[in-house]
């Protein structure tokens, strides 16, 4: 696993790959996931294996290994 940086109140998107299992869960239960490791104002959209998740990094910057789910992560205005 890579790591990756996120800096207090800026946002993000990612792009998340699911294996076929993992592909079930809902929309609802990864954004609470997302909320639980720190990130506020969490949309997550898509379905199936593929999705896209946004949100806000209210804590001090961070720097932690990123789950092999995450294909990418970008900053966004």
């Amino acid at each position: 696993m890579a790591d990756s940086t996120v800096q207090q109140g800026r946002r993000y998107r990612a792009s998340i790959l699911l294996g076929f299992f993992e592909s079930l869960v809902s929309n609802e239960t990864i954004a609470a996931r997302l909320s639980e490791a720190g990130f506020s104002e969490v949309i997550v959209s898509g379905s199936g294996a593929t999705r896209s998740a946004e949100g806000l990094w209210p804590q001090p910057d961070t720097t932690a290994p990123m789950p092999s789910q995450v294909a990418s992560v970008v900053e966004i205005a």
